[in-house]
């Protein structure tokens, strides 16, 4: 009796499994391309165009056509200095010594330099080259001439003159957006736009101030 009930649990599993959904157990693991599965199918990657295969493709691309392209071109940040003779100028204005008399020499910069590190200030300038050397270097080099002699000033007057131009930075500001000044013939509001220069302006001359108050501590 027995057998014949062990035949009868084998028969009636096998003819369960003979109506289940099939590839439900193979369903999970299938994978999709664009290919649809079907062999005879092209494979996009390998026949598109290299400029559109991603940034890194398209770079190598534009090199090949022009190697002084604007895409890959880096701003020359010595030549620029050297050109514009930037170190005289700095000498010129007594930078350095003012910089000591406020208290920042290259015994204080040694000690900053771990601190840069634990805020995780170099690693952002390492991840950020491109940036730097493109949109900021520009700015800084370029506009040096005209402020080195203001920032020699400033520095010898102390941490009150960087104060001084944050605030005069933030007024600046709030009259534009109090005011709704528009920019004329765009109609674009000029406080939001001043703002992309003013409010980093008030935040790094507030910044030097504390900075300078605290190394003359």
């Amino acid at each position: 009796m027995a057998p014949l009930k062990l035949l009868l649990v084998a028969v009636t599993a096998g003819a369960a499994s003979a109506f289940a959904p099939a590839g439900v157990a193979g369903r999970q693991s299938m994978q999709l391309h664009e290919s649809f599965g079907l062999n005879f199918a092209e494979d996009t990657y390998e026949n598109q165009p290299d400029l559109l295969k991603g940034e890194a493709e398209y770079k190598q691309y534009v090199n090949k056509i022009n190697e002084d392209n604007m895409l890959n071109r880096k701003y020359n940040v010595i030549r620029r200095v050297r050109e514009l003779d930037l170190l005289q100028t700095t000498i010129d204005a007594g930078l350095l010594s003012k910089l000591e008399k406020n208290g920042l020499d290259l015994a204080k910069l040694e000690e900053l330099l771990p601190l840069a590190e634990e805020l995780g200030l170099l690693s952002l300038a390492a991840n950020n080259q491109q940036l730097l050397v493109n949109l900021v270097a520009p700015l800084l080099v370029e506009g040096a001439p005209f402020l080195l002699p203001v920032l020699a000033g400033a520095l010898e007057v102390g941490p009150a003159a960087f104060f001084a131009g944050a605030a005069g930075f933030a007024g600046i500001e709030y009259l534009l957006i109090a005011n709704g000044v528009e920019v004329p013939f765009v109609g674009l509001p000029a406080g939001a736009l001043a703002g992309l220069l003013l409010v980093p302006l008030t935040i790094a001359s507030a910044g030097a101030g504390v900075a300078l108050g605290s190394l003359k501590k």
